[in-house]
Order: structure tokens, then sequence, then C-alpha cells
């Protein structure tokens, strides 16, 4: 099997310049191999070494890194902090008050820890995905209470429209601090 990744890595010194797609089929075509086993073979070839790929053109403010692939998680956090919020306060009924629910658990027991587990480790590598689930549960039950707690001492109060509107705020000043280290190291490792 590390035959199939030395020759990948031969193959990869002689094509610079191509895209992912363009260099698997030429390492399909040149193997003889179909193209499904050609990627698996060519993300072997990266995992042990072999080849480096590159993500081509780097990206060259926080306002594309933002629009970019790289921050789709961002985006979608936004949304879904977004849909909660409109299902909290318009819904009160069978059957969406079931995703209401489902919704308004992951907002108030997942979100929180997660945009702070976010911020304080933005490389990916830096925790298991297990460890940053548990951590996330766990900060956010650390985080709400601390929430609820500064709320009791406003003229708010503890209610729903605070405290959503108090997680929602914390959570996105949370996600776009660690959207922004994120980029920060985007941008060191393009300099690497």
């Amino acid at each position: 099997m590390g035959g199939v990744e030395e020759r990948i890595g031969k193959i990869a010194r002689f094509s610079q310049g191509l895209s992912l797609r363009e260099f698997v089929e030429k390492v399909a075509s040149s193997e003889g191999l179909p193209v499904d086993k050609a990627a698996f073979y060519v993300y072997l070839a990266w995992k042990k070494g072999y080849i480096r790929l590159s993500r081509g053109k780097p990206i060259a403010s926080f306002v594309g890194y933002v629009s970019s692939i790289e921050a789709l998680w961002f985006h979608a956090l936004v949304l879904t902090v977004a849909f909660t919020l409109l299902l909290v306060f318009t819904v009160k009924e069978p059957p969406l008050v079931y995703l209401r629910y489902v919704l308004g658990s992951l907002f108030v027991l997942y979100i929180p820890g997660a945009t702070l587990i976010e911020a304080l480790y933005p490389r990916g590598e830096e925790l298991e995905p297990l460890e940053r689930l548990a951590l996330s549960i766990g900060l956010s039950l650390a985080l709400v209470p601390l929430v609820g707690l500064v709320l009791n001492y406003t003229p708010w109060g503890i209610r729903l429209t605070p405290i959503a509107v108090s997680l929602a705020f914390l959570s996105l000043l949370l996600a776009f601090i660690a959207v922004y280290r994120k980029y920060t190291y985007y941008r060191l490792s393009e300099l690497v």
C-alpha cells in the first residue's frame, strides 16, 4: 500500500498548479484506478506526508475570510441563533413548538460553551471532537447561570426575553472573537 502513496508523491512533484480534482484524475489515469480509489490514495499520501496540498489563492482580508468556506461554521451558528430566537418569540403551538424545544436546548446547553471553546482553541487540532463536545456542554452549564446572575441585578430581571437576547448576544460575541482568532491563525499558516 505504501508504494502507491510514494508514486503519488512522485506524480505530485511534476504536477504543480493543478486543482485537487485535476490531480486526482491524473493519479487515477496514471495508476489505472477508479477516481474514488485515487482520491482515497491521494488522501493517504497527504496524511503520510508524501504530498502537500495548498488552498490555492490565499484570502487577503478578514471580510474575505468570513465570506469563505473556512468560516461556514460561523454562518451556520448565526443562522441557528437567529432561527432559535425567531422560534422562541413567535411559536407557541405544536408542531413547531417541538423544534423550538430542540433548538432552545441546543441554544442553552451547547452554543455558548461551543463558541467559547472555539474562541479559546481556534485551531482544529488542539482538541479532539469529543473533548470539544464535552467542554462545550460543561462551559455552557457554567456560562448560562452567570448570565442569569448578571441579569438578576439589572432592571430587566430574569425573564424569557432578556435571557434569550443576552445568550444570543454572548454567543454571537464569542463566535465573532473565535472567527477573528481563526483568521489570524489562517494568516499565520499562509506565511509558513
